[in-house]
């Protein structure tokens, strides 16, 4: 499933190749994804100027000119191809065809998990997609602070499930929780009463850090995910424990084939990857 750094990427990806444009038409081949996609789409934004491409927590939120907002969000496996021109011959599983003034828009998405609905925009915050939605990574009030009150309240739940927890921090999935945990040397499995205020320091640092790299490389191609243009994000090459079990990480000297390298539990039916050597 997309993530924070994904999403981001497919957003100013819309914003640099579509911009406000006019929405011309809108062709839904096949509507009945995680929820269905509203009979009166078309009729609701064609004509419409888009006013601005906006993020929440793992959703990308188009705002109209004429109140309403577009709320997308990929699932597991869709992804937004730009093009000139509708195609001429769909992909199978191009479900959402959206013709603007300056290109169109085609959403394909092979395990239809995905969503695409539209809401008036001045109900979003009310939705019950966002009311429970927590504090963004990018928003000041990501403080050592913030993070240490929510985590106390957390005291049977390890750190790793509370940075998925989206009532917590928005936007984190499983991939980036493991990096963002060995960044600030805090182990997996510990409970979330237990991170000290020090290391709640270290842990708001290394969230804004990680996920700031992972924008910057495109995002992180493990499976499905593609940025609009059809080439991959770059990130996991950069991972430093994500999907590495057995290996050294970049930062120890230790010797994998005695250590064992990077571990893989399952900690909320999750796959976690940790060093034990240099996290705590």
């Amino acid at each position: 499933m997309p993530e924070l750094p994904e999403v981001e990427t497919i957003k100013e990806a819309l914003s640099r190749g579509i911009g406000r444009a006019r929405i011309d038409d809108v062709v839904v081949r096949q509507g009945s994804l995680r929820q269905k996609v509203p009979d009166d789409l078309a009729a609701q934004i064609c004509g419409a100027l888009i006013h601005q491409y906006r993020r929440i927590a793992k959703y990308i939120i188009i705002d109209l000119n004429n109140s309403k907002s577009l709320v997308w969000h990929m699932g597991m496996s869709g992804k937004i191809k730009l093009s000139d021109k509708p195609p001429e011959k769909p992909e199978k599983n191009d479900h959402i065809i959206i013709a603007t003034s300056n290109g169109v828009i085609t959403y394909n998405d092979p395990r239809r998990f995905g969503l695409l609905i539209c809401l008036p925009t001045i109900e979003l915050s009310q939705h019950p997609l966002f009311a429970h939605i927590g504090i963004d990574p990018f928003d000041g009030g990501l403080t050592p602070q913030y993070l240490f009150d929510k985590l106390q309240t957390k005291k049977k739940t390890s750190v790793k499930q509370a940075l998925l927890d989206q009532s917590l921090v928005a936007g984190i999935g499983n991939i980036y929780a493991s990096e963002i945990l060995y960044r600030a040397r805090i182990l997996p499995q510990r409970s979330s009463y237990s991170i000290s205020f020090k290391e709640c320091r270290a842990l708001s640092e290394a969230i804004c850090q990680v996920l700031q790299e992972a924008i910057r490389a495109g995002g992180s191609t493990l499976r499905d995910y593609q940025k609009p243009d059809g080439s991959f994000g770059y990130f996991q090459h950069q991972h430093c424990v994500y999907n590495k079990t057995g290996q050294a990480c970049p930062d120890c000297i230790c010797n994998a084939a005695k250590t064992g390298g990077i571990k893989k539990i399952i900690l909320g039916g999750r796959s976690t990857f940790y060093c034990e050597r240099i996290q705590k």
